[in-house]
């Protein structure tokens, strides 16, 4: 077997059941979970039509790059949406079975696993950076995030030896799972340290679509354009952005999503997916099309999403360290104030009140001599405004029972 397989952590969720396999939770209230960041708003009729106006795709095997028409959609979508100049959709898009699987095989394609690379990763993080890093053969290096710098991370304390071994850098922005935004001049600061040490830099913002303010999040794509970066001779140099449907538009049991950036990069990791079996069912295909195609499904999505962070934040307010985030469908509470670390905290609110909540410290790692989950948890959002109110009152009262 592959020993680097041995290096893998528990996932988080994982952790979880082993806090929770002991105890029983309270049988007067029913079971609500906060702790997956599993969409729950319905599905789009429109789109499930789609899925069934296509299912002759079924027999067809479909091509790794995909359909002229579905990634003309994506370059569309991202022109509309980041005020791009115009992509060229057959060189610097390509669809993927969702972003989490993209995320996990660009490292393989990306790093020589002979070099002694390094990958850079946000903490706390999506757990597949730190499993993709190790399975290319690179070691993860995280750079914790700040509350002070809006849980932005401090990539100047990162020492030149290893800036030097770094062949791919993380980013999540929007946060998972702190929700905070990359500014640019954040993106600037990166797009001049990925020149100077020349590795890629993987823009996760799968959760671009959910935000709470006036103003949609700034993307790489974006910065870059407004940084002179999309019109030299090779634009987007270095830059690799996902992008998913599953949180956009509800569906993340169909697996779709995109790569879109540099045209060298892509060309690479288009020869490694062809390989890998990497391609999306034109069924999905067809249905993703109609999805980017059209904003009225997310616009109501996002204010959903918004009408119950504005109910819930507030009553959480009242007994924990939260605050609104930038985007994003989870809360990132303090809960030092109870007196309980994370893990007591879950175990004790699951027992007490059966609502199910995940420690930070199961997303983040011991850095530089601290875990930056730690005493915090996370609230996924995700379940209808009245069961995810219940979840806050419930929290509440277990708050001031303390």
């Amino acid at each position: 077997m592959n020993p680097l397989l041995d290096k893998l952590h528990p996932y988080p969720f994982e952790k979880l059941r082993l806090l929770f396999e002991q105890v029983t939770p309270n049988p007067q209230y029913t079971a609500i979970s906060l702790g997956m960041g599993e969409p729950k708003h319905p599905t789009p009729k429109f789109i499930q039509q789609s899925l069934i106006d296509n299912l002759g795709g079924l027999a067809v095997y479909p091509t790794t790059i995909g359909t002229p028409e579905l990634r003309n959609a994506i370059a569309g979508w991202l022109e509309r949406r980041y005020n791009l100049p115009k992509l060229n959709a057959a060189t610097q898009v390509l669809p993927v079975n969702g972003s989490r699987e993209a995320l996990f095989a660009l490292a393989q394609a990306v790093i020589d696993k002979d070099a002694g690379s390094i990958v850079v990763s946000p903490n706390p993080f999506y757990q597949i950076y730190e499993g993709a890093a190790y399975l290319a053969g690179a070691e993860p290096y995280f750079v914790n995030s700040d509350p002070a710098r809006n849980f932005g991370c401090d990539y100047d304390s990162i020492p030149e030896a290893v800036w030097q071994r770094v062949a791919l850098l993380f980013v999540c922005s929007p946060g998972n799972p702190t929700g905070a935004v990359l500014s640019l001049t954040d993106w600037e600061h990166l797009f001049a340290l990925s020149e100077r040490y020349n590795f890629v830099i993987a823009a996760d913002e799968c959760y671009s679509e959910i935000y709470h303010g006036d103003q949609p999040p700034l993307g790489a794509m974006e910065a870059a354009h407004q940084l002179g970066l999309a019109t030299i001779d090779q634009p987007y140099a270095r830059l690799v952005v996902f992008s998913s449907l599953s949180k956009r538009s509800n569906v993340p049991g169909m697996r779709s999503g995109f790569v879109a950036g540099d045209a060298e990069v892509l060309k690479k990791f288009l020869l490694y997916r062809t390989y890998h079996g990497g391609a999306m069912s034109t069924t999905v295909q067809a249905a993703s099309i109609a999805a980017w195609n059209d904003e009225t499904h997310v616009e109501e999505n996002r204010e959903q999403y918004r009408a119950k962070f504005n109910a819930i934040t507030p009553l959480l307010k009242e007994v924990l360290e939260v605050e609104l985030p930038d985007a994003s469908f989870y809360l990132w509470a303090d809960v030092s104030r109870t007196g309980l670390s994370d893990t007591e905290f879950a175990q004790r609110l699951y027992a007490a009140y059966n609502v199910t909540v995940l420690p930070g410290s199961y997303l983040a790692r011991e850095a530089h001599g601290v875990n930056p989950g730690r005493n915090r948890i996370r609230m996924a959002l995700v379940a209808a405004t009245a069961e995810g109110l219940e979840a806050a009152q419930r929290i509440v009262q277990f708050c001031k029972s303390l």
